[in-house]
């Protein structure tokens, strides 16, 4: 009896599988580490609401441009530019038309202490009485580069070049400021707007027109209906307005 209850169960579950074959698929997302927060929030949404499993794998915008183009296995790709995901329309890596701009980023500079009482941050900065700054690599990261371009600006980039310390991706350069492994740091503002993970110290809101906007598109690289899904969701109202709570801006 049990063993002919077993076989009835099996057959159920496969007629169920087989009714239903987008069922419990696996997305895989290559994500610039900036929005790491944003969306693990909103993969948790869309996995409780559509069944999908959705597989994050954060690093630097750079970095993932180039495994996308060695054949990651990557269904969608969420960078921090626009540079990268266009480079994989134009190539004919990615699925046409699919491209769009999910978050505009913002650029800030912390410290998690007083530096020196309450002077204002950005003062100390000029100064240049710290011993590290730490800024993700311009070469992979665009919120690097938006550093870079802020202290061109300020005419301090070769002025700071023993004291700048460069993380793989602006989650390092955050870890690094964390950890005390650098006195200040230039951060996404998405990293210290996370709910779970209150972030205390001294910040500037470095004024945009010091550095190019960061407009952060994605792109489907696969034609993928749950991938395609993914995206849909992203774009709602609902998901725009999580986006906007970590920080960040949305067209």
């Amino acid at each position: 009896m049990k063993a002919l209850i077993r076989i009835l169960f099996l057959a159920l579950a496969f007629s169920s599988i087989m009714a239903n074959p987008a069922m419990a698929q696996e997305i895989r997302v290559a994500v610039a580490s900036n929005f790491s927060g944003a969306i693990n929030a909103l993969a948790h949404r869309f996995e409780i609401e559509k069944g999908h499993r959705v597989t994050l794998i954060f690093g630097s915008t750079g970095k993932h441009y180039a495994q996308i183009k060695n054949g990651a296995p990557f269904d969608l790709f969420f960078a921090a530019d626009i540079q990268r995901p266009k480079l994989l329309d134009e190539e004919g890596i990615a699925v046409s038309e699919s491209r769009f701009t999910y978050a505009i980023g913002k650029l800030v500079l912390w410290s998690p202490v007083l530096v020196d009482g309450d002077e204002p941050i950005e003062t100390i900065l000029q100064r240049g009485d710290f011993e590290k700054l730490s800024i993700a690599n311009p070469r992979f990261a665009p919120y690097g580069k938006a550093a870079q371009e802020v202290l061109e600006d300020l005419g301090l980039w070769k002025k700071f070049q023993r004291k700048i310390v460069r993380g793989e991706n602006i989650s390092q350069a955050f870890q690094f400021v964390k950890s005390g492994n650098a006195a200040m740091g230039f951060v996404a503002l998405s990293q210290l707007k996370r709910p779970e993970l209150p972030v205390s110290g001294t910040i500037w809101d470095v004024p945009e027109t010091l550095y190019t906007p960061i407009e952060q598109q994605a792109i489907l690289l696969k034609n993928s209906e749950a991938a395609a899904e993914f995206l849909n969701f992203v774009k709602s109202a609902e998901s725009l307005e999580v986006i906007r709570g970590f920080g960040y801006s949305t067209p």
